[in-house]
């Protein structure tokens, strides 16, 4: 396993819920870090355990209700995901991420550096695409994996100089 993963998240039968496959589809087309792994995550299940240990950095992207105007691109990050996931169940997807990252942490193999990055979805009904708000989101989410991405290896690039 390379030393970072991005999960995308959700069902691209059912619009915006889809919005986090859309989001790693986009991130994979551009990804050129020989050390990140795309993973179709689905709606989520324990059967990714074993893909998931020692990891160095996982980002989960996915569509999440807070609230906030459709399209909005929320990041939460380490502590303040693990609380979101603990208290905020608004879609079944949280509810398998929860249970996936409580996996890795009773394993040991939590990653330190660890994200969800969420789009405000509009409409979780029948149909294969999202909505202008969420699919105009979609390069967002994206653009700030690859952001984290970045930060992480840089971490480690100044953890292995010193």
């Amino acid at each position: 396993m390379n030393s970072i993963a991005i999960l995308g998240i959700g069902n691209t039968l059912l619009q915006d819920d889809g919005a986090g496959i859309h989001a790693l589809n986009h991130f994979a087309t551009h990804n050129t870090f020989p050390d990140v792994d795309c993973l179709d995550a689905g709606t989520v299940g324990l059967a990714l355990l074993d893909r998931l240990t020692e990891l160095k950095g996982l980002v989960a992207l996915d569509a999440m209700r807070l609230g906030r105007p459709p399209g909005t691109v929320t990041v939460l990050r380490g502590a303040e995901m693990d609380s979101h996931l603990l208290t905020h169940h608004t879609s079944a997807h949280e509810l398998g991420l929860s249970d996936l990252m409580d996996a890795l942490r009773l394993s040991g193999a939590l990653p330190e550096n660890r994200a969800l990055i969420g789009i405000e979805p509009e409409r979780i009904d029948w149909g294969t695409e999202p909505g202008d708000k969420v699919a105009a989101a979609v390069p967002r989410a994206a653009a700030l994996a690859r952001e984290l991405v970045l930060a992480w290896q840089d971490e480690t690039n100044l953890e292995n100089r010193t």
